[in-house]
């Protein structure tokens, strides 16, 4: 299936592995330009050779870090008509070590940055009337559970994206959510915990996960792919889980 996006500029954020690193290979794959974003170099730059592109190294989680990788990119692949906000992380894990801190760590490196980003590329996506936004939100974006700072940061960028697709969506771009479940990658978060509690980590997986395995970044990266291409075309505002049925909400 051609997805009828070859040639258009792509920026992935958070791209230097896992999650990110896979999108960018299916967005390079279906012969879209791809810029990598991230802030560790060395796996950023391992990214890049795997993938091609062009990699740049920011802090997204600051506003001038936000704005460096997105003038970089149009610099080196002219306009960004795809923007994938993929970049994620973690601040606290129960009430008992969460507070406004965690909560502030947790929504700029998940909300700000993604509405940053989003903002940027979005006056020049309404002026050429066609750009595609996607948010990596999570299964707990959908529903209660993982740490609460996390969840409500990937519940209000579901919140970002819905309520920013209504708005641009008659202006030629379309914005959506994507919901990963549990994915499995060396070096992340559930390849840490399977290392250090094997006999935990297969009972969760018995227990929580319906296709008793974990997903995999590609997995994941494909849906993406398929959501911002000219295939998608009444996509817009969606969350889509991404989970194996791992996720109990009804909506």
């Amino acid at each position: 299936m051609d997805l009828g996006i070859a040639g258009r500029a792509a920026l992935v954020t958070g791209a230097s592995r896992g999650i990110g690193v896979a999108i960018a290979r299916a967005l390079a794959a279906e012969g879209a330009r791809v810029a990598l974003v991230a802030r560790g170099e060395e796996h950023l730059r391992a990214a890049e050779a795997e993938v091609g592109g062009i990699a740049i190294v920011a802090d997204l989680a600051e506003e001038d870090g936000c704005r460096h990788a997105f003038e970089a990119a149009e610099r080196s692949l002219g306009k960004v008509e795809i923007l994938v906000n993929n970049l994620g992380g973690r601040a606290g894990t129960t009430w008992d070590d969460t507070g406004v801190p965690e909560l502030e760590t947790a929504m700029s490196l998940n909300l700000y940055a993604a509405v940053r980003m989003s903002q940027l590329a979005l006056p020049g996506m309404v002026r050429r009337h066609w750009g595609r936004i996607v948010v990596i939100s999570s299964v707990y974006g959908r529903e209660a559970g993982g740490s609460p700072a996390y969840n409500a940061a990937k519940a209000a960028e579901i919140s970002f994206a819905t309520s920013l697709a209504r708005e641009v969506g008659g202006k030629g771009v379309r914005v959506n959510s994507i919901a990963p479940g549990s994915i499995l990658f060396p070096g992340g978060s559930w390849d840490r915990r399977q290392k250090a509690d094997p006999e935990g980590i297969a009972a969760f997986v018995e227990r929580e996960l319906p296709l008793r395995r974990f997903g995999t970044p590609e997995e994941v990266a494909e849906v993406v792919a398929f959501v911002c291409s000219e295939r998608a075309g009444l996509l817009n505002g969606a969350c889509i889980a991404v989970d194996g049925g791992q996720s109990r909400s009804n909506i």
